[in-house]
């Protein structure tokens, strides 16, 4: 099991002075805040103004990215930032570099670049995983999620913020559930991870399609993945940054039937899965959305089959495209 670390919210050294305890006077020990990013340093400028607000705040800021330019532009004046350099493109490991500097005994909060969270998100969860320490995955409540549109501008998301605020609280104690976290905004607990030397699957290159799944399921083995009604925010879903429509088809594909083999991913989800994607690229290529290369996702997905029928069952192939 997960075993439990008491969260518990405490105040900026008193030595410090006065304007420097107002601005950090609530801090959660123990938990960081992970981003892995790659080609959108404007919009993880413009985000981190949003987790640097978050209240209670994270004890730091780890932001892995490849290249200079990734971070160019990106700081915080509130919270500790560490920018990790790590040399090696692909979600997977840019966040097995983020789990690598993650105190054992603490709990990581992984946020996508363009995620906005409500101010009080790590309250929530703080809240949550204290009432359930069995609990090793919190993820939050989407409040919505551009990643199924055109995307969402950040004065929108913010507007949105705003309107949950101002709504009745829910128990930050109610949760319920899931089959897996949703990427964009998971919290993971330390212990079994580092009990299990649990890793992302770095097999599954660039932006990692199901690497949520993946990892959910695995660290499910050691106690329940919950999903919390208090911990709220909203996911932009920039599109820039992200695999073009040949790659992502590819892996829609193959890293579903990956998992399965693997054990990761029951047999019938990986099957609707695959089927899904097919279906929406084939039908939605005679028309499709401006933002959507559903012609690149279906020729993907058609390769992805015959490499699979043909033996040839590799995700990381996809980065070869």
């Amino acid at each position: 099991m997960g075993g439990g670390m008491e969260i518990g919210i405490t105040s900026q050294n008193a030595d410090q002075p006065a304007d420097e305890v107002a601005r950090q006077a609530r801090v959660l020990p123990g938990i960081v805040v992970g981003i892995a990013s790659t080609g959108r340093a404007e919009t993880l400028a413009r985000v981190l103004p949003y987790i640097e607000a978050l209240d209670p705040a994270p004890e730091r800021i780890l932001i892995a990215v490849v290249r200079t330019e990734d971070h160019a532009g990106v700081t915080a004046e509130r919270v500790p930032l560490e920018i990790v350099m790590t040399g090696r493109r692909g979600l997977c490991a840019q966040r097995n570099d983020i789990l690598a500097r993650c105190p054992e005994d603490g709990i990581v909060v992984f946020f996508d670049d363009d995620f906005v969270p409500e101010p009080g998100y790590l309250g929530a969860v703080a809240a949550l995983m204290d009432a359930r320490p069995e609990a090793v995955m919190v993820t939050g409540t989407v409040l919505a999620d551009g990643i199924l549109g055109p995307g969402l501008a950040l004065q929108d998301a913010a507007a949105i913020v705003r309107a949950a605020q101002a709504s009745p609280k829910p128990d930050p104690e109610r949760a319920s559930p899931v089959h897996n976290g949703y990427g964009c905004n998971m919290a993971i607990r330390m212990a079994p991870v580092a009990a299990a030397a649990l890793r992302f699957d770095e097999g599954l290159p660039l932006y990692g399609w199901l690497e949520d799944v993946d990892f959910s399921r695995r660290l499910a083995a050691h106690g329940p993945v919950l999903k919390s009604e208090a911990a709220r925010g909203v996911h932009l879903g920039v599109k820039s940054g992200r695999s073009p429509g040949l790659r992502l088809g590819y892996s829609q594909v193959v890293n579903p039937l990956y998992l399965w083999r693997k054990g990761s991913l029951a047999g019938w989800r990986a099957l609707r899965q695959v089927g899904r994607n097919l279906a929406a690229n084939s039908a939605r290529s005679f028309y499709p959305e401006p933002w959507v290369d559903r012609t690149g996702r279906l020729r993907g997905n058609l390769l992805g089959l015959g490499h699979v029928l043909t033996g040839r069952l590799d995700p990381g192939r996809a980065s070869e495209l």
